[in-house]
């Protein structure tokens, strides 16, 4: 094809509704657990729905490189709809159809683009728009797609399932898109949730095993534990094996205090993702709150159940490093059980085990559960946002970033200081040590390492000149040079 018609290709493509105009992911901000992820989801959807994540795997396939392996899945989603919208079949393979332009614009082949380009114009033609068209399918597709790109997403994807319910204000699968998206929003005290949407929603499909524990969470929080409590078992019941539905359900149990019914609920959604570190880490969690219910009961009972409570402890010191290797970051990781790390023996624990390496890594395998389009973390907010985005809590992008902050990089006085965190966790360690001055002293070099490394450049107004241009090494070398210093006149 000429350099004119590649030129032409250029002015078209961004006006093709699809992945590579809605503005998803960068390619450096993909999560190597993504795939992975989305593959899993696939095995358990629906048929009819599983056209929505091969075109979202189609995207992250050609964000990691791999274009012809994206064809594929474009082929398969183009299969489904086929299959199970054949009287919608040109409308819902808009998106499919802008796809394969992309992918074959980047491929380089533009003649194979040009084919797909004059697809959708075939289609759009016949309404206002030769490249585009405004329709509660290409909503809805472009909802479930943002729900699963980050909280940052959610407020589109709530606007999308609006539009999309404008034109079938009684769509089950639009309702439930609407009803996930504003539940993820509430946590925001500007923009309350009605729970009749979520109430709404269910009405429409009753059979939505995940809508029914959002609304069971919901009615929690209203203080309507008991009610909550029934949705929550006729979901399990209904659908014993389904992550999403494990894990909220796991979250309600929690709050509720019922903690062990919330460790047997985790552990079991984590047979389904056994790379998960976000399950490890509520776990965790979870054994370090039995540890608080023991010990609230009074110093002679906490004495007599003494043995219990080392078990106990130690169960929430095993998950945090295994919540740890499956990539969660250690700072987040080690907050919540740092009261538990009272003596030496329980930092050594925590500080001695050593990760596998990253040649022995599973893939990641979250199961966010679509189930039809029917369907955070110390809240079930946040519990939510992983069943949709499909990431573990503040996990690193990169194996190398595992390495970086393993625990067994704790276990001498020298760590790779260009690890962020990594001062903090020294400093921890000898501060658990009765260390207290070089405990100060990494706790300096942490704050040297943000302040340096601040996007505000608020590091010129405490650093000097030449520490600013040195690596966090050289930063602060000792409790008598503190970090924090007035710029010189």
């Amino acid at each position: 094809m000429s350099e004119v018609n590649k030129n032409s290709l250029e002015k078209i493509l961004p006006q093709l509704k699809c992945h590579f105009t809605w503005n998803l992911l960068k390619k450096d901000g993909v999560s190597p657990d993504l795939e992975d992820a989305v593959c899993h989801q696939i095995e358990f959807l629906n048929t009819e729905f599983k056209a929505t994540m091969y075109n979202f795997l189609a995207y992250i396939k050609h964000l990691s490189g791999h274009n012809e392996a994206a064809l594929q899945c474009l082929r398969q989603a183009e299969e489904l709809i086929q299959q199970k919208h054949s009287d919608q079949a040109e409308i819902r393979n808009l998106v499919t159809w802008g796809n394969y332009a992309w992918v074959y614009y980047h491929l380089g082949r533009f003649a194979d683009a040009q084919i797909y380009v004059d697809k959708v114009r075939q289609v759009c033609e016949k309404f206002s728009n030769p490249y585009s068209i405004e329709c509660s399918e290409l909503y809805c597709e472009e909802g479930w797609t943002r729900l699963k790109c980050g909280a940052n997403h959610n407020e589109r994807a709530k606007v999308c399932f609006e539009k999309a319910l404008e034109e079938k204000p009684n769509n089950p699968e639009f309702a439930s898109g609407l009803a996930i998206a504003m539940y993820c929003l509430d946590n925001k005290p500007q923009k309350p949730v009605s729970i009749n949407i979520l109430k709404q929603a269910l009405e429409l499909n009753h059979d939505n095993q995940y809508i029914k524990v959002l609304l069971a969470l919901k009615l929690q929080r209203m203080n309507e534990e008991a009610d909550g409590e029934q949705l929550v078992l006729e979901a399990l019941k209904n659908a014993p094996c389904q992550t999403d539905v494990l894990r909220n359900a796991a979250t309600f149990y929690q709050k509720k205090g019922d903690l062990d019914k919330a460790i047997e609920l985790f552990l079991r959604a984590s047979e389904s993702l056994p790379n998960n570190g976000y399950l490890y880490h509520q776990i965790a969690c979870c054994y370090r709150a039995k540890v608080k219910q023991i010990q609230n009961t009074g110093r002679c009972e906490a004495s007599r159940n003494r043995e219990k409570i080392e078990d106990l402890k130690k169960c929430a010191i095993d998950f945090v490093i295994k919540a740890i290797e499956k990539g969660v970051d250690p700072l987040y990781a080690y907050a919540d059980i740092t009261d538990l790390l009272e003596t030496e023996p329980y930092y050594q624990v925590a500080c001695s085990k050593e990760l596998p390496s990253t040649e022995r890594q599973q893939p990641h395998q979250h199961y966010p559960n679509f189930q039809g389009h029917q369907g955070k973390g110390k809240s079930e907010d946040t519990a939510t946002q992983h069943d949709l985005e499909d990431f573990p809590t503040r996990a690193k992008s990169t194996e190398e970033g595992k390495t970086k902050y393993s625990p067994q990089n704790m276990a001498g006085n020298q760590l790779p200081q260009n690890a962020p965190n990594s001062w903090y966790l020294q400093g921890l360690k000898h501060k658990l040590n009765g260390e207290l001055l070089q405990a100060a002293e990494c706790y300096e070099k942490e704050l040297g390492y943000l302040l340096r490394n601040s996007p505000t450049g608020i590091g010129s107004f405490f650093l000097l000149s030449s520490e600013l241009e040195e690596g966090g090494e050289a930063v602060g070398e000792g409790p008598c040079n503190p970090i924090l210093r007035a710029p010189e006149p």
